[in-house]
């Protein structure tokens, strides 16, 4: 579907209601920047506070603003399969490029039960299928084994991995058929995963740095290395601070900061602490963003 920089895509709110016009601008200012892929309703994009309506609204304005510039991946994943079966199919129906789907979260089931979840949502659709495994926030981990089970089927073309944990991913990457995908969840993951033989990012520092976040990876997708490490450690401590509060309640107080949308998110979200925003503001400031 697409290597290097993907952005985990916040939806921004004004008066309790999703600012369309907002959420336009950011678009652009990705595609503009050289984002790969845009990801919407996500975590970063707070799908869970959204109404199939507003799902339907989001989708089509993503992909009529994008005008075909980039793939439009959609998060339609549920703790419920019947719930991310039509979450899928609505997304086909409005002309998504490919749907992402996190493991069920809170049920805590079994692999062979991920297995079967993930299967039956496959069959109701002919887009390209992204896994998303997130154990911290989730409490279900895809282990290795089952992902290469999972690769078997036709659509199911690659994973996006916030583990964090570069065994786990290796073995992945060992069991699963060379043209599978991973991309890294986790922004200070990027160059890790990537020598582990990933193929990007889906992003969530790349809402406020598309252009670096796009450059790293060219780098190190051209060979060279020490160019990608460079920014990778350059954007580390910023990347620690998109995360000293739950995502996106950062990103969102650092796009507001830069003038792209209110800081507003939906309960049970708050805005940004005082003190850690000081903080990521001076950071900002300093890489110049702002």
């Amino acid at each position: 579907m697409f290597n290097g920089s993907g952005v985990a895509i916040i939806t921004p709110f004004k008066g309790g209601k999703v600012d369309f016009e907002a959420f336009e601008r950011v678009i652009d200012f990705q595609v503009e920047n050289g984002t790969q892929a845009l990801v919407v309703l996500g975590t970063t994009g707070e799908a869970s506070t959204h109404s199939y309506e507003e799902r339907e609204a989001v989708i089509k304005t993503a992909i009529a603003k994008n005008n075909k510039r980039v793939p439009v991946i959609v998060g339609t994943g549920s703790n419920s399969t019947d719930v991310a079966i039509k979450y899928t199919k609505q997304a086909e129906a409005l002309g998504a490029d490919g749907i992402l789907l996190v493991t069920p979260y809170y049920n805590k089931c079994t692999q062979k039960g991920l297995i079967q979840h993930y299967t039956e949502i496959a069959k109701v659709t002919s887009l390209p299928v992204i896994l998303y495994n997130v154990p911290g926030r989730t409490g279900v981990n895809i282990d290795p084994q089952t992902v290469a089970e999972l690769a078997k089927v036709p659509n199911i073309i690659g994973i996006k991995e916030a583990s964090g944990n570069m065994t786990h991913i290796l073995e992945t990457k060992r069991l699963v058929p060379e043209d599978f995908k991973i991309w890294s969840g986790n922004d200070d993951n990027i160059l890790p995963i990537y020598s582990c033989g990933g193929h990007g990012v889906i992003s969530v520092m790349a809402n406020v740095v598309p252009k670096e976040t796009q450059a790293m990876c060219e780098a190190f997708e051209s060979g060279n290395v020490q160019e990608a490490i460079g920014l990778q450690v350059a954007y580390k401590k910023f990347i620690n601070l998109l995360f000293v509060e739950v995502n996106p309640i950062p990103v969102k107080a650092a796009l507001a900061e830069m003038g792209y949308i209110e800081n507003e998110l939906r309960l049970p979200l708050t805005p940004m602490e005082t003190e850690t925003k000081q903080k990521l503001v001076e950071e900002m400031k300093r890489l110049q963003i702002i």
